[in-house]
């Protein structure tokens, strides 16, 4: 693993500091240009452009750079000060994002003069107590930056004419974007206190009844019909010898964006409480065959970054048959996730309920496990010595350094001489598991390829 003189890497090699990105937050009314701006930002295509109000549902967040700074970019959906039903959630997300952010970017359509929403939107920014720049959207020409004075109505000071979908402006807005933004700074470790858990999993598989169960009384509604549970219930529990936060949540039938009226609701609560969370029980009948709402609902888990236990509830109803028909399920359903911890339960009779706890405590471990720097380069200097990456059109790239960017879940970073295959990435990430014990977490690996001096 040599070379490393010859190369430009960026990387911080304080293994004990985890930096916070600022974050940017894009907002605005429906269909003014939001995600193409971001996209724009972005330099790709990456946040979902349609010519229809709405496209944007919840807030999403991109890592975005420019010129040598890294940060955040939060793409919002269309705010309303008097939406109802849906897009009072998805108006509601759009707060919540301006309220997080470092900086504020509201977007308008040049093309009209302000609405009575976009000043109501001024307010709703006003109160998030935020640095805000007033973005003019679609100004696609000379002519239409000379129109825009109006703009200055809203209070916000000097409107920034940008087009987002030709380019025009967008440098100047992300130098402007810069001299209003804090530096990263260091992650505040979690405070001490209950472990947050997020109960999860299909309609009537037992979540409340084992909430229920670990409680010792009667803390959910349990009914035989499913979907008694809409919003999510906060509970701390005792059970093996630790106070946990436990949420039970709605059980999940479909997509977020298939979903409509309450379930729709639920569905978001459910994927802010997974968030919230810092480890997920996902609840499955092991008496019924896993379904693609299951795997679906683990993905979901897994994409949030957070601790993952499976715990397969009924088992007083699974004979003989089915359990050798399940571990046929779980080798072939399950086989993205073979580093999940798995435990069998019945709710109902409190089998092995006693089990979660030190599931729980062993996700937990590994999600926040840190391995150092120069342990992590001597297994890896061993294993790609041993088995080096294929050559490809001649050549075969190096690995050349890694470092551990973060925890919570673990993140990786591959120095290298070139673009690595996936299956080489799959094949570290393996092994990275077998050699540190990263059981129950998601691990994250990101691969930098080398930028030559310039000579």
């Amino acid at each position: 693993m040599s070379d490393v003189s010859e190369d430009v890497f960026e990387f911080s090699t304080d293994e004990d500091v985890e930096f916070a990105l600022p974050i940017v937050a894009v907002v605005g009314r429906p269909n003014v240009g939001k995600s193409t701006l971001v996209n724009r930002v972005l330099g790709r295509r990456q946040a979902v452009v349609e010519d229809v109000a709405g496209v944007t549902r919840d807030r999403i967040a991109y890592d975005a750079e420019w010129s040598g700074r890294n940060f955040t970019i939060v793409d919002t959906g269309g705010w309303l000060p008097d939406a109802r039903e849906r897009a009072k959630a998805i108006a509601t997300q759009a707060e919540i994002a301006a309220q997080t952010a470092d900086v504020v970017l509201f977007v308008v359509d040049a093309t009209i003069p302000p609405t009575a929403d976009d000043e109501a939107a001024v307010r709703m920014l006003r109160r998030s107590g935020r640095k805000v720049i007033l973005v003019a959207n679609k100004v696609d020409n000379e002519r239409l930056e000379h129109e825009i004075s109006s703009l200055w109505g809203l209070g916000l000071g000097e409107p920034f004419p940008v087009s987002a979908l030709h380019g025009r402006g967008s440098g100047d807005l992300l130098d402007k974007i810069l001299e209003n933004l804090p530096e990263a700074r260091p992650v505040v470790p979690r405070e001490a206190g209950p472990r947050r858990i997020a109960l999860v999993g299909r309609p009537n598989v037992g979540k409340s009844s084992l909430l229920n169960k670990l409680a010792k009384e009667e803390r959910a509604v349990v009914d035989s019909v499913a979907g008694t549970t809409v919003d999510p219930v906060d509970s701390f529990v005792e059970f093996g010898g630790e106070t946990w936060h436990l949420v039970d949540t709605a059980g999940l039938r479909k997509r977020v964006s298939h979903a409509s009226g309450t379930e729709y609701y639920a569905s978001l609560r459910t994927n802010a409480a997974i968030e919230a969370a810092e480890v997920a029980i996902v609840l499955l009948d092991a008496s019924e065959v896993i379904s693609e709402q299951d795997q679906r609902i683990i993905t979901m888990v897994i994409e949030s970054g957070r601790a993952l236990v499976i715990a397969f509830n009924k088992w007083d109803l699974v004979d003989d048959d089915r359990r050798y028909q399940l571990s046929k399920e779980i080798d072939r359903e399950l086989r993205r996730v073979p580093w999940a911890v798995r435990v069998n339960v019945s709710a109902l009779t409190g089998r092995a309920v006693d089990k979660l706890a030190p599931a729980l405590r062993t996700a937990l471990s590994n999600w926040e496990r840190r391995v150092p720097t120069g342990q992590l380069n001597q297994w890896l200097t061993a294993l790609v010595q041993a088995t080096p990456h294929p050559i490809r059109g001649g050549r075969a790239p190096r690995v050349l350094f890694a470092t551990q960017a973060g925890v919570s879940p673990p993140k990786f970073v591959l120095f290298t001489t070139g673009v690595l295959d996936p299956g080489y990435v799959r094949f570290v990430e393996r092994k990275l598991r077998e050699e540190f014990d990263f059981t129950g977490t998601p691990i994250h690996i990101t691969v930098k390829p080398r930028k030559k001096n310039k000579k």
